[in-house]
């Protein structure tokens, strides 16, 4: 394994943050899925929907590290600006990417108003960008290079820091093993939050499926750690048996 320290920056963006109306709750969101990446969070800027500060703290901060993520600003409406202002710092034009124009279409299909001119605007990148998934909300997130532009909302981030991970180069390779359960998700949604939290460098993520007219779902526990990944599984599959769930290790 390298014995470079890999880093990243976050980003948070939003006038909301800065005068307390919202509590930002990305930041350790992403420092704890960045660690199970083998990646560390370095430092952190929280800037106001402003198009120059928006610029000067992505190059800033793009520049002495690995990776750059921002939260915020890149939804439907006229003080959404992240998109513009990480293209203008990035020196390229502002285009609409095919595929999430696509994706737009398709999710606003059934829904009142169809794919607004505004709805639209979620479908803009910076030029030479591909799409982050968003299994929620439709609106992808957006990656150039090693930056990273993600939703302020933090499930929707979730969902798509979930849809990277594995993805960044980092320091350590990441290791899995899955644990399928023939049980609702939200069923268990305490036991695998507490599993996580007991164990430092690991990530539980939760994979809903309904086969054969029964409902269940796959976790997937993450690490660097051999040690740390096994005794996660072995905690998991102690819970929910001790709870009285069907679960199957390796997988469903």
């Amino acid at each position: 394994m390298s014995d470079k320290i890999w880093t990243a920056a976050l980003v948070v963006i939003g006038d909301e943050i800065l005068s307390g109306r919202t509590q930002d709750r990305n930041i350790a969101q992403i420092a704890s899925w960045l660690q199970v990446q083998g990646i560390r969070l370095a430092e952190v800027r929280v800037v106001s929907d402003d198009e120059d500060a928006i610029v000067e703290a992505v190059n800033a901060l793009r520049a002495r590290n690995d990776y750059l993520f921002t939260t915020g600003g890149i939804g439907p409406t006229h003080d959404d600006i992240t998109v513009d202002a990480v293209a203008k710092a990035l020196g390229v034009d502002v285009v609409v990417h095919p595929d999430a124009r696509a994706i737009l279409e398709r999710y606003y299909a059934d829904k009142p108003g169809g794919l607004t001119e505004a709805r639209l605007r979620m479908a803009r990148v910076p030029d030479g960008a591909e799409l982050i998934p968003n299994r929620i909300s439709g609106a992808p997130g957006i990656r150039h290079g090693h930056l990273f532009v993600m939703a302020g909302v933090p499930h929707i981030t979730a969902q798509m820091l979930d849809g990277l991970t594995g993805e960044l180069e980092g320091g350590a390779p990441l290791i899995t093993e899955t644990v399928g359960c023939w049980t609702a998700e939200s069923e268990v949604a305490d036991i695998l939050r507490e599993v996580e939290s007991a164990h430092d460098d690991c990530q539980i993520g939760s994979y809903p499926f309904f086969r054969e007219g029964r409902v269940g779902a796959n976790f997937v526990v993450r690490s660097t750690s051999a040690e740390v990944l096994a005794s996660a599984v072995d905690t998991l599959c102690e819970a929910l048996g001790e709870e009285g769930h069907d679960f199957t290790p390796g997988g469903i």
